[in-house]
């Protein structure tokens, strides 16, 4: 679609100026082999869908009544399975809301927020759309976060740990060494992929009362498709955002995603067999891919970033699609080289492996 200047007169001045997010390809293709938006490739477990069919049964209130607007049982299901206290949890509609939150609760500063010039391109979607001062820290040569760049004057930093779409993650020591050297500002890290071998700070939290931690449902728990974020804090920085939301959206989590989240955090044994899965999956494919002459940056999530020398990234990624395999391809300077690829099954990662050694580098 096509929007002339004449119709955009109708926008605010701040719409007509906004670049939004760009979402991962989400394409309908025929045996399609699906590599690009860091999806699980395993189901949630049959405890979630058995808590799913529960609502079902009892549609008629579950669809006439508004949700918990606090979602306190699911609240107390990641506060138990965290180690924290219930009034410690914020819940959103997917991490990418609670962000958005975490930028209105805290970050409209006289100063910048920090973050990597290399991250969650959302990042600077927030920061336009919130009208945030921000400077971006280049990573280093190895595309790694250097802790010194964050010791300096600040609104506010906001760290995606293992990093996206580098995969390489902080340690907690890293991550202590920036909370301490901001003890007045809000240190934000985000945890999207953290369950795939990273460290969470959420042993942090108690603490220092600076520091806010961020994770999702829908990497390491399969919930995508259900919206379901939280955010992990202490109690004087989750009332600032629970006063965010509830002067934007007082229900923003359904019934079902509510029981679909608490059944999978009541699950933690099928949790951790699907994330060490995946982890092993990865391990086997970044050999095989340095084996045929990949370079491979050291990852801690569910997605790998690769590059090879001998070959352009956005045309492999199109001889790719043209196999049926889409990978994440990001046309921008210092990463142009690179492809992020989700790890999928063993399976999977065979058909991706097989189609480079056997029909496009060959």
């Amino acid at each position: 679609m096509t929007i002339t200047t004449e119709q955009m007169r109708f926008w605010s001045p701040a719409v007509r100026e906004l670049e939004p997010y760009v979402p991962g390809e989400q394409p309908k293709i025929q045996n399609l082999l699906k590599l690009n938006t860091n999806e699980n490739p395993y189901p949630p477990s049959e405890k979630v869908v058995a808590a799913v069919q529960a609502v079902l049964a009892n549609s008629a209130d579950a669809l006439r009544l508004y949700p918990d607007p606090d979602a306190t049982a699911l609240k107390h299901a990641i506060a138990k399975q965290q180690g924290v206290g219930v009034s410690q949890v914020f819940v959103g509609n997917g991490s990418d809301e609670v962000l958005a939150h975490i930028f209105k609760a805290f970050f409209v500063q006289n100063e910048p927020v920090l973050y990597p010039d290399i991250t969650y391109s959302f990042y600077p979607v927030y920061s336009q759309f919130f009208n945030v001062q921000t400077k971006e820290i280049p990573l280093n040569e190895n595309f790694e976060i250097v802790i010194e760049d964050y010791k300096q004057v600040n609104g506010g930093i906001i760290i995606a740990n293992p990093n996206a779409p580098t995969s390489i993650a902080l340690s907690l020591a890293q991550i202590e060494e920036i909370l301490k050297a901001n003890p007045d500002r809000v240190v934000v890290i985000d945890e999207a992929y953290v369950d795939f071998g990273a460290e969470s700070a959420v042993s942090l939290v108690s603490k220092y009362e600076n520091l806010v931690v961020c994770q999702t449902t829908s990497k390491s728990r399969s919930l995508a498709g259900l919206r379901v974020g939280f955010a992990i804090a202490q109690d004087h920085l989750i009332a600032a955002l629970e006063a965010v939301k509830n002067s934007f959206n007082s229900y923003p989590i359904d019934r079902f995603a509510i029981a679909a989240a608490v059944a999978s955090f009541e699950d933690q044994v099928y949790f951790v067999e699907q994330c060490n899965k995946v982890i092993a999956s990865r391990d086997k494919l970044i050999v095989e891919l340095e084996q045929i002459g990949f370079d491979v940056l050291p990852s801690k999530a569910n997605f790998i970033f690769a590059s090879l020398p001998t070959k352009d990234a956005g045309e492999l990624a199109k001889e790719l699609r043209e196999r049926g395999i889409i990978v994440r391809y990001f046309n921008k300077p210092r990463i142009n080289r690179f492809l992020r690829i989700t790890i999928g099954t063993d399976e999977q990662n065979q058909r991706f492996v097989d189609a480079l050694k056997n029909e496009i580098l060959v």
